[in-house]
Order: C-alpha cells, then structure tokens, then sequence
C-alpha cells in the first residue's frame, strides 16, 4: 500500500470513488475538477491517497483556514476498510496540518440523518463515522491534546460534537 499526497491528475479516481459511496456529499461547484483543483493549490500538503496497485482505494482531503482545519470527503473502497487505510490517511492528515501550526479539526460529514445514523450504528458512541473512518482513530491518535478534534454535519442544523 502507498500513501501519497493527492494530485490533480487524480481527479478521475477520486471522484469516482465518492460518487459510489453512501452518504458522500458533493457538488458540481465546489467539488468539479476546477474546484478541487484550487483547494489543492491552497491546500497542497494536507490531502492524501492511498494506492494498492496503482489503483486509487483511498482518499482524505484536508485543508485549513490558517486557525482550523477541516476534514473532507474521506473515502475508501469497501474492500479496503479495516485494513487501516483510513486511520494512516487520517495520520497523514492529521501530522500535515499540525506541521502547518493548526491546533483544531474539524470533520465534515454530509449526511442528513447523520447523528441518528452514528447513534444507531454506533451503540452511541459517535466517534464513529461514515464511509469507513471510525472517529475512534481520530481520538486515539489525537489525545495528547495537541490537536481539538470536533464533527460538523453538515445537513439538518446539528451541532458539532467534540470527540475524545
């Protein structure tokens, strides 16, 4: 498995791979290929993939406003997940952006029953997310207290929750 960061020329893939997974909010604006290609010009050192094969099966996009940074559309393929390919894409995130002086996260989720869905799935414990990042890694990466780690969903006026 490869971890790098995400380039331009990885559009095609990525977007493929959030267009097949549930839940994954996106939009012709922010998320064409012209508008993910800014995000990478500002954000150049924060968003990763990970290969198998030279086949995209991973993706975590993560920037910052120079206060807080945020986690987007992180996704991997079914196949993949409990093999800790989102907990060393979230490692990859999480490092980048400390590297970059950022103190708070926040994770953005998208989707409209979101908390319910967490609670369900979850027995409660809403550090577990969709699209197979479970909110745990973040917590157990992330409790030194270096870096706040809080969930904004994005649809239905929820609350963020914070997380470890």
């Amino acid at each position: 498995m490869n971890f790098r960061l995400m380039q331009i020329s990885d559009y095609d893939s990525i977007y493929n791979l959030w267009i097949n997974t549930p839940g994954m909010g996106l939009n012709s604006v922010d998320d064409s290929k012209e508008g993910i290609e800014k995000f990478l010009k500002r954000n150049p050192a924060t968003c990763f993939v990970a290969e198998e094969d030279s086949k995209i099966v991973g993706v975590i996009m993560a920037g910052n406003d120079g206060r807080r940074g945020y986690i987007y559309h992180t996704a991997v393929l079914p196949e993949f997940r409990g093999k800790h390919v989102a907990k060393t894409l979230v490692e990859n995130a999480m490092a980048a952006l400390e590297k970059e002086g950022i103190t708070k996260v926040a994770l953005v989720v998208f989707e409209k029953d979101a908390l319910a869905h967490l609670a369900n799935t979850s027995g409660g414990d809403v550090r577990k997310c969709l699209n197979g990042v479970e909110m745990s890694t973040l917590a157990k990466i992330y409790t030194e207290g270096k870096i706040e780690i809080s969930c904004r969903f994005s649809s239905g006026g929820i609350f963020p929750s914070k997380f470890g």
